[in-house]
């Protein structure tokens, strides 16, 4: 009987250690690679233009046939997607290999992401690996020449504001930027301008330099009836950090888009082509308060007029809001290139304040 019992005894010490080697075996295994891509080959920096186009190529080790590359160039402190945004990805061949064309700049970056990832037009940082990004690689042209211009700061409504140097795609139409147009009066009021330069227009935008987050936000606007059809002023929250595909935006936008018939102003919840995410209005003439109370799943945009100040428009969304996290207010004055009517003078915009309640 003893060697019976013993036998027992075994297959129950076999059995309850089943599980755990199951287990165990499920794990990676150590020959398990991390997939990995490279640069290696970039555009030569002479004439460094932005409309020029340009072979890169690299390489993508360990990955699976469903993952795809996209590729970013810096350029005017923008990381720009490529060759186009409506065509963001490299396909990877043979399974090691990837090439494309994109546009010059000084720095380059690679991102082997999984299926379904939504890569951001442009961004002020790259996508950090994670949440579809699974590496990364990044090589600087070393021959390309070295910015030293430092941001302009300015000192508006008891805080601090960055004044954007970097092109811009805002609603599709590229537009350059100017520091000169944007500066404080001996009163400390903020003005924006568009201006002639040389054969084109140049914008001004600001940034705030923290992030607020959730709370109301209040910019006293001067009168904006001299606007033309085509200039834009966007007071606006922004994510130009994270990769989310709207960027948390946030705008009240005053504009006609180019159209004399078009109603003058409008909120968003971005993304703007969901019809619940615009409403349409229009503004007078004479100075203005915008507002706009962000709170967690709903936000609520306000426009009052005159003194006392009167509710000229005030509405409320709670579908599609973003959450806060890296947003930042911005304001700025640019053209849309895509209307009837083109711009012909040059334009101004005065904030006479800016504040925020938590």
């Amino acid at each position: 009987m003893l060697p019976r019992a013993r036998t027992v005894k075994a297959w129950r010490r076999a059995f309850l250690l089943t599980p755990f080697l199951v287990l165990a075996g499920c794990g990676p295994s150590p020959d398990a690679s991390t997939p990995s891509i490279a640069i290696t080959r970039i555009p030569s920096a002479d004439g460094n233009k932005y409309d020029t186009l340009a072979a890169i190529e690299g390489t993508a080790v360990g990955v699976r046939p469903d993952q795809q590359i996209v590729i970013y160039t810096r350029s005017e402190e923008l990381w720009w997607v490529q060759p186009v945004s409506n065509r963001p990805f490299t396909q990877i061949q043979n399974g090691s290999r990837w090439q494309n064309q994109v546009h010059l700049g000084t720095e380059y970056a690679a991102l082997l992401v999984e299926p379904g990832y939504h890569p951001p037009e442009t961004a002020e940082s790259l996508p950090s690996k994670g949440d579809g990004v699974d590496a990364i690689a990044v090589v600087q042209d070393k021959r390309a020449p070295a910015s030293s211009t430092q941001p302009k700061l300015l000192h508006f409504s008891g805080y601090d504001w960055t004044v954007r140097t970097a092109a811009s795609n805002r609603a599709g139409t590229r537009n350059s930027f100017d520091p000169a147009n944007a500066w404080t009066d001996e009163r400390g009021a903020l003005h924006l301008r568009i201006a002639k330069s040389k054969d084109k227009w140049t914008c001004a935008e600001v940034k705030l330099a923290r992030s607020l987050g959730y709370g109301t936000y209040t910019f006293v606007v001067r009168d904006t009836s001299p606007l033309e059809p085509s200039a834009v002023l966007t007071l606006l929250m922004w994510d130009g950090v994270g990769g989310e595909p709207n960027h948390h935006e946030l705008d009240v936008e005053i504009s006609r888009w180019g159209h004399l018939e078009n109603e003058n102003a409008h909120y968003v919840v971005q993304p703007y082509f969901i019809p619940a995410n615009m409403f349409r209005f229009r503004v007078p003439g004479g100075a203005l308060i915008h507002s706009f109370q962000w709170k967690p799943g709903r936000v609520t945009f306000s426009t009052e007029a005159g003194s006392p100040a009167r509710v000229i428009q005030q509405h409320t969304f709670t579908s599609g809001v973003p959450d806060a996290g890296g947003d930042a207010v911005r304001m700025n004055l640019y053209v849309f290139n895509k209307g009837e009517v083109p711009l012909k003078n040059e334009m101004e915009v005065v904030i006479e304040k800016f504040e925020f309640f938590p």
